[in-house]
């Protein structure tokens, strides 16, 4: 008998629905909180391109679908950001909005408490001053 599938953090957290919601969350309080002006002053006005890319690149790091990988403007994520100067500022105010998020879109405290050591190492991974 084959043990039960462990569900992937993409299915924990909700699928599709809840991690867009997450995103959205998180660009809502990155536009009009003024603590975290440095890093939105790094977007362009329109963040709805953002949140789509931002979206589905969650969805498949977090083990659900691939869709980021299937856009015609994909690229590596670190590659993404190695032409901003990301410090360690604009790393904390990008974590500061997405716990906030994770928080404010009622994520599963266990399921945060999962979340946040992953989301802070892939914050620290893509500093590059």
């Amino acid at each position: 008998m084959n043990a039960p599938a462990t569900p992937t953090l993409y299915a924990a957290l909700g699928g599709d629905a809840a991690v867009r919601a997450l995103v959205d969350r998180f660009y809502d309080l990155m536009d009009a909180d003024p603590a975290p002006a440095a890093l939105r002053s790094l977007h362009a006005a329109d963040l709805a391109p953002m949140r789509s890319k931002l979206a589905d690149w969650m969805s498949a790091w977090l083990g659900g679908p691939q869709h980021y990988f299937q856009r015609p403007d994909t690229l590596c994520f670190r590659a993404a950001h190695s032409g901003f100067a990301i410090d360690a500022t604009l790393r904390d105010q990008w974590l500061d909005c997405m716990y906030r998020a994770l928080a404010d879109t009622g994520t599963d405290r266990a399921l945060e408490a999962r979340l946040r050591p992953a989301l802070a190492e892939l914050a620290d991974f893509l500093r590059n001053r």
